[in-house]
């Protein structure tokens, strides 16, 4: 089984625990990668073969804000970033498209070009019978094609391939590899087979076969201390807060400091986990606030009342696992459909960026801890997550998916 992935590791941490399944079944993995993932994915019990190539993933996402905001769906009232310095535009004319597309652009486009043809080099001699690949990762499908064999996405959340309205989750195929090979353009209705960890209620939208699975949390390594395991005698409030949001969103994404004072006045305990440069940026940390650094995520929300966090998908999936209510401080279009699809099911709140003043963040806080209905529905999603199928049961049906190319 060859696994493709991006280069941020919030993109393929839900695939860790599948790749674990794989192995413990009897199964070869190998994860094709950027050189910058090697660690992350050896740190994840996983072998990389660190050989792709092409944009950043930062680079990517403020590419795409800004093709939102041309198509007149991006939801805030500042323009985005400048794609490739990721400074703050006064308009989107600060950004000049054609001359990205004769310059910076073709440079991308190379690199994405070798990357696509190492990936396609080690396939033909490695040989797997199947390939799992994140949305953002387009070496994957490519080498499964040359090779004849199944290709399957993994979705990391509740944002589906064929969105009515955007966001667009897939890569482009920058270096147009899929017709240089001679299998014509990638996109959205290429997909054959999707992997959706998401229960009923968050289903997103894709036209492929579906295959659904458990989500399983994998929040990278980290120790919790004991005190984390035993309920407070106030409510507790978990806040996780994205480390690249700033590199992704801008100066406006720095709300750390307001949802922490917002939260530091209610009657509950409130627990930050986050990097160092997180913490730094609250400057003097109130007393009634409990600061840890780096503490996965699903250890701390056991014994949690409520989870606030960016709206990615990573730190939904986990909150919706733990079964927690949740509140969504959104600052792109991605989180923002999260966040919307997660406050239909009744188990959160969504505050896009623009609006969250520290009196609506209190605000909502109060409404999700003193609401039953929201611990309710939150206890629905995580039930309807327990019922989906484990890892190591969709790593039978992957198998099935394979044999005939091992025939």
């Amino acid at each position: 089984m060859l696994f493709s992935v991006s280069s941020w590791p919030t993109h393929y941490a839900s695939m860790v625990p599948l790749g674990w399944a794989l192995g413990a079944g009897g199964h070869e993995v190998r994860v094709l990668c950027a050189p910058s993932q090697t660690d992350p994915v050896v740190r994840a019990g996983l072998r990389p073969v660190a050989v792709l190539d092409g944009m950043d993933v930062a680079v990517h996402n403020r590419m795409s804000y800004v093709r939102e905001a041309l198509r007149g769906q991006w939801p805030y009232p500042w323009p985005p970033l400048h794609p490739l310095t990721g400074a703050v535009m006064s308009s989107l004319g600060d950004f000049d498209l054609a001359e990205y597309r004769r310059t910076v652009g073709r440079e991308y486009a190379r690199r994405a070009a070798r990357g696509h043809d190492r990936a396609v080099r080690f396939a033909r001699r490695w040989r797997p019978d199947l390939v799992v690949h994140d949305p953002v990762s387009t070496e994957g499908p490519l080498a499964a094609r040359e090779l004849g064999v199944p290709s399957v996405l993994s979705l990391w959340g509740p944002v589906g391939t064929h969105e009515a309205d955007g966001p667009d989750i897939l890569a482009e195929d920058l270096s147009g590899s899929f017709e240089r090979y001679g299998h014509g353009p990638f996109g959205a209705d290429s997909v054959e087979y999707v992997i959706d960890p998401c229960p009923g209620a968050l289903e997103p939208p894709v036209r492929a076969a579906r295959l659904p699975v458990r989500f399983v949390p994998y929040n990278g390594g980290g120790v919790a201390p004991d005190w984390v395991d035993v309920p407070g005698r106030r409510p507790r409030i978990a806040v996780t807060w994205s480390t690249a949001l700033t590199t992704m969103s801008g100066p406006a994404s720095r709300v750390l400091p307001r949802i922490v004072s917002a939260l530091a006045g209610l009657d509950a305990e409130v627990v930050l986990t986050g990097t160092a440069d997180d913490v730094a940026s609250l400057g003097r940390v109130p007393e009634r606030v409990r600061v840890l650094e780096r503490c996965p995520l699903l250890a701390l929300l056991a014994h949690s009342d409520l989870v606030v966090h960016h709206g990615g998908s990573g730190s939904t999936m986990t909150a919706l696992a733990a079964g927690v209510p949740q509140l969504a401080v959104t600052f792109a279009s991605e989180q923002a459909r999260v966040a919307e699809r997660l406050s239909g099911t009744g188990a959160g709140r969504h505050l896009p960026g623009h609006l969250a003043t520290g009196a609506a963040i209190r605000a909502a806080a109060e409404e999700l801890l003193d609401g039953p209905g929201h611990h309710r529905a939150a206890w629905r999603l995580r039930e309807d997550n327990l019922r989906r199928p484990t890892p190591v049961r969709l790593v039978d049906r992957l198998a099935q998916l394979a044999r005939p190319a091992r025939r």
